[in-house]
């Protein structure tokens, strides 16, 4: 079959809904936000636009349809990300957070689980958050090294619970609006007790299990055994809230095992695999507002001269360069979206495809941008 880029009538009814949503609801946000002095109040300061996303189904919509939700494919979840963070990057992490953070619920839940955890987000109305609960201080880019020291935040077994110990940072969402907790947390943990070091021997992956936390979980355990330590400043998103949190000898019920010892690593793998190409629109819709900002300047600009300063040469190869970026970048991000749900190719392939989305469309942003910046400086 012939590759074809042309939006069906569904997905540019979607593309416009998305577009109103960000310019009638996001496009506001920094009204919200921007006078305030640190993270954990710039994020509170966005529940009213989030309540809004949930009334308007974009939380539903990142839940698939056979478990209640609205959702189509990767490639239609790509058009609501451009769109959402050409006008706010920040408000529209914490919508798509939540996405991330019932990624692995998703994949792995059970029917039981499904139908317990997921009914606050397939409804209309409150403010319901997920986290997925993976990074830790020390970094974890190496994580599944053998012979390293891997995950800090361990989980043993004691009769029916589970006992989690260690620390986690730059988990999106993971400390609720309130710091009492996401209503769903999936904590990435090592089985472990906390005194034990992993055998250098052993394969990192063996050990690696994945629990849901509630924030009933947390108010049924003790006050300390649960913390937020900080909120650190996120640069590019300064509304969003990627949490340092700790876990102290907390209790979870056996139920709540979403990923049994030596099945998670996989399922992390596969979260972050669609993650990472969504990652690539994030970055498309940031280098088109610069594009389309440095443009329209470009055409009402004459800076002193007769002619609009579109009309020189340095200025329009610059702006050209800046385009064929964007339309490269969101092609990249469309193959590796599609091939990540239909293939070809083994699933090492298709996550290849979707890491160099990532990091390609990354760098390419950061070059729009300061391009865009260069021209309207001209």
């Amino acid at each position: 079959m012939m590759v074809d880029f042309t939006l069906t009538d569904k997905q540019k009814t979607l593309r416009k809904n998305a577009h109103a949503f960000a310019q009638h609801v996001l496009a506001n946000a920094s009204e919200l936000y921007a006078h305030l002095p640190d993270q954990r109040a710039r994020f509170e300061a966005t529940l009213p636009i989030y309540r809004k996303a949930v009334e308007s189904g974009l939380i539903k919509g990142q839940v698939p349809v056979p478990l209640g939700g609205t959702s189509g494919s990767l490639i239609e979840a790509a058009i609501v990300v451009e769109e959402f963070y050409s006008v706010e990057p920040s408000a529209a992490l914490t919508i798509f957070g939540t996405g991330l953070g019932l990624t692995p619920l998703i994949l792995a839940g059970s029917p039981e689980q499904h139908a317990k955890y997921l009914k606050p987000f397939l409804v209309t109305e409150g403010a319901p958050l997920a986290s997925f609960v993976h990074s830790e201080p020390n970094g974890t880019a190496n994580w599944l090294e053998k012979g390293a020291p891997g995950l800090n935040t361990t989980a043993y077994k004691d009769g029916h619970e589970w006992i989690v110990d260690g620390e986690k940072l730059w988990t999106t969402n993971s400390s609720g609006w309130d710091q009492r907790g996401a209503d769903i947390q999936c904590v990435v943990c090592r089985q472990s007790h906390p005194s034990v070091k992993q055998d250098p021997a052993s394969d990192p992956a063996s050990h690696i299990l994945i629990l849901i936390i509630t924030r009933e979980d947390i108010a049924r355990n003790d006050s300390c055994a649960y913390a937020i330590l900080g909120d650190p400043e996120l640069a590019g998103h300064k509304s969003a809230i990627g949490p340092h949190s700790r876990f102290s000898n907390f209790r979870v019920p056996a139920a709540n095992l979403l990923c049994a010892p030596g099945q998670g690593s996989q399922v992390v793998e596969q979260t972050f695999g669609s993650s990472a190409a969504l990652v690539g629109a994030m970055c498309v819709g940031i280098m088109r507002a610069a594009f389309e900002a440095a443009l329209k300047f470009c055409k009402e600009e004459k800076r002193g001269g007769t002619a609009s300063i579109i009309e020189r040469q340095s200025v329009s190869d610059r702006l050209v360069d800046i385009k064929m970026r964007v339309e490269t970048a969101r092609m990249l991000t469309w193959k590796a979206l599609s091939g990540i749900e239909h293939g070809p190719g083994s699933w090492e392939q298709r996550l290849e495809t979707a890491l160099e989305a990532k990091i390609w469309c990354s760098e390419q942003a950061t070059r729009a941008v300061v391009d865009a910046m260069s021209v309207v400086g001209m």
